[in-house]
């Protein structure tokens, strides 16, 4: 496993992780220059019926890292790996190990976000610094992005939100993931106290410059071109409902999708 991934997190200058729900999707986001490609667990989640978050996606998570990697071996790949899909640090890292892992000392991305909600709920942080620690003990070069859910489920306590990033720093991870429309100047305060990169949400108020001001390293879009796809589709839809001719201005012809699967 290289450093490529390591080294695209420059605080200051955030690169945008575009994140997949499908192989073709992925294929799109590659085909774009994006050199780095990430999952949307909300997208995989929904495509079987699932709720996200919920430990039910980890067969189709993995069934899409394993085609995404087969499909494209030039390209850096990070997987959105929930809570770990298990409460222990042991049974996380046997599953990573068996799920992402084609031989016992490599896997198949070169990083993963965990975070530290289970089913929409907090966990003490000392859980998920005990899962970081097991798998950066395991596969040291990869990119362990510990992923903090004040914010995301409603708690916007900085001092929490602090306390828990200095605690994953402890545990040896390799970058912090903030979610949540947060304001800029927490931002910067979380930047400011954390020495690892600060990975936050694509914003409907902020463009990546204003992020690059305060110092981010990685802007994710998450689900958010899964759900810009579904509205799409949706909209589309209406308009022929309305006794309208079908648009195809802007739309991928068949052909180019089809050609996604060679």
């Amino acid at each position: 496993m290289s450093t490529a991934f390591h080294e695209m997190h420059r605080p200051g200058d955030p690169f945008l992780l575009p994140c997949a729900w499908d192989v073709a999707s992925a294929r799109l986001f590659a085909e774009a220059g994006h050199p780095a490609i990430g999952t949307t667990s909300l997208g995989v989640a929904a495509g079987i019926g699932a709720a996200d978050e919920g430990r039910e996606s980890l067969d189709a998570m993995a069934g899409l890292i394993a085609n995404m990697s087969r499909a494209l071996p030039d390209r850096l790949l990070t997987c959105d790996f929930e809570d770990g899909y298990g409460d222990a640090p042991e049974a996380v890292l046997g599953i990573l190990r068996q799920r992402l892992g084609p031989a016992e000392s490599a896997l198949v991305v070169d990083g993963i976000n965990i975070e530290d909600s289970a089913r929409g709920r907090l966990v003490e942080p000392l859980a998920l610094a005990g899962k970081v620690s097991a798998i950066k003990e395991a596969y040291p070069d990869l990119f362990v992005n510990a992923r903090i859910d004040t914010y995301w489920t409603g708690q916007d306590r900085l001092g929490d939100t602090l306390e828990r990033m200095r605690c994953y720093v402890d545990a040896g991870a390799d970058g912090i993931f903030v979610p949540g429309d947060l304001d800029l100047d927490v931002i910067a305060r979380i930047v400011d106290a954390c020495p690892l990169p600060i990975n936050v949400l694509s914003s409907p108020r902020f463009a990546r410059s204003r992020f690059a001001e305060v110092g981010v390293a990685r802007i994710s879009t998450g689900s958010l071109l899964y759900r810009t796809a579904m509205s799409a589709a949706l909209s589309s839809l209406r308009t022929m409902r309305e006794d309208h001719p079908a648009e195809t201005a802007n739309v991928l012809s068949y052909r180019v999708v089809s050609e996604l699967g060679d």
